[in-house]
């Protein structure tokens, strides 16, 4: 296993938010779970008609799924995926120091908890650049602006505070990418790789693990180039979309491994087309969700524009508008959000329905802030004052699935 050449001196520094205290440095266990030549399942290249096409197949249908909450927060709120009752945010600062502060909202109570009040890193020009938490671990990247060199933190989380010391659990220079990165229960996911327009762009990608508490975290994948998407979370399930069959040519193999043994049992494979590159993949029960941002002159089906819901052996579900986001659901019932809405799809009942936007504008944006298998789905957008049409607030909505 080749490992990046990336800094990993010792690391110690005291914060200067109140909350954060010493950050130590964990070390990295050689070796990976699951490295580039491993078997690889052959590419799944399938008619351009052999998938159901969700509008054209299914009818449409009444919402099947009602509000349950809605909180409005002060604009300059960001949220971001999370799997549990905490969402983290990334919230303005109220001066250009510290231009960025990492939050968490409850969605027990609607609440918005400062959770790192200031970066960790010494310097003017080190900002918080993206957060993300479980119900147990708050993890977020500092951005140095000056250099584009990055540190990704990480530590315990309790009750809308960190709770104990913040690990450094990787630094990057500005030839390899901020850290794409998830969180689930006590543990940490993240990926390292070359910059496209660093000096690395020949080396491999990796993936990481790391556990609250734990000295070492694990390097347990091993790309022969960037993975196509960052890393998502769905229930038991890690998906992640490292390059494979690298001596035959440019292969992405979307895949599901367990987050119970830290990635080593591999659940699912599905290898796409030649040359095609998945925009977002996630799983929802057994099921892929792949997105394809654009249509290519080969491969097939999965080589055109949509979103696909299925696997090789189960057949494909397609929804043909460009995508947006990763999609998320609960069993048969998935939500994929296009550019002005959300699809709400029932397989089962063969069904699909649109959740407009909180003010029927597509000015601004609304995101999810979840991905993969969930009971609750969350959404946020930018509300604009009707009076003057400025952006003035960001409206939370929740929905139970």
């Amino acid at each position: 296993m080749r490992l990046p050449r990336i800094t990993r001196r010792s690391f110690f520094k005291t914060a200067a938010a109140g909350s954060v205290v010493a950050a130590a440095a964990v070390s990295v266990l050689s070796g990976c779970t699951h490295s580039d030549d491993e078997s690889a399942s052959d590419p799944v290249v399938v008619g351009e008609d052999s998938a159901e096409d969700v509008i054209s197949s299914f009818t449409e249908a009444e919402l099947p799924i009602s509000e349950e909450a809605s909180w409005s927060l002060p604009l300059g709120n960001v949220l971001h995926p999370a799997e549990g009752l905490w969402v983290p945010v990334t919230t303005a600062g109220s001066s250009a120091t510290p231009m960025v502060k990492g939050s968490a909202l409850s969605l027990a109570t609607g609440e918005l908890f400062e959770v790192v009040s200031a970066p960790v890193g010494q310097g003017t020009t080190v900002v918080i650049y993206d957060v993300r938490c479980s119900d147990e671990v708050y993890a977020w990247v500092e951005l140095d602006l000056s250099d584009r060199s990055w540190v990704l933190y990480a530590a315990a989380f309790s009750e809308g505070a960190l709770s104990g010391k913040a690990s450094t659990l990787w630094e990057g220079t500005s030839d390899y990418d901020p850290a794409p990165f998830a969180v689930s229960g006590g543990t940490v996911i993240w990926q390292v790789q070359p910059s496209v327009t660093g000096s690395r762009t020949a080396e491999h990608s990796f993936c990481y693990v790391w556990h609250v508490g734990d000295s070492e975290a694990k390097a347990v994948v091993d790309s022969p180039g960037r993975f196509a998407t960052s890393p998502t979370l769905s229930g038991d399930a890690v998906v992640l979309t490292p390059r494979v069959r690298a001596d035959e040519g440019v292969y992405y193999g979307v895949t599901a491994y367990s987050l119970s043994d830290d990635l080593t049992t591999r659940l699912d494979q599905l290898v796409m087309p030649q040359g095609v590159r998945p925009f977002r993949a996630t799983r929802v029960g057994e099921r892929f969700l792949i997105s394809v941002e654009a249509s290519y002159g080969s491969g097939g089906l999965l080589g055109q524009m949509g979103t696909y819901i299925g696997t090789e052996g189960s057949g494909f579900f397609r929804l043909n508008r460009e995508p947006s986001e990763c999609g998320c659901g609960k069993g048969n019932r998935l939500i994929v959000k296009s550019s002005a809405f959300y699809f709400v799809i029932d397989l089962a009942e063969r069904t699909y329905s649109v959740l407009n936007s909180a003010d029927r504008s597509v000015d601004y944006g609304e995101f999810p802030a979840r991905m993969g298998e969930c009971e609750t789905f969350v959404t946020f957008s930018t509300i604009k004052d009707s009076s003057t049409g400025y952006p003035a607030s960001v409206s939370v909505r929740t929905f139970r699935l």
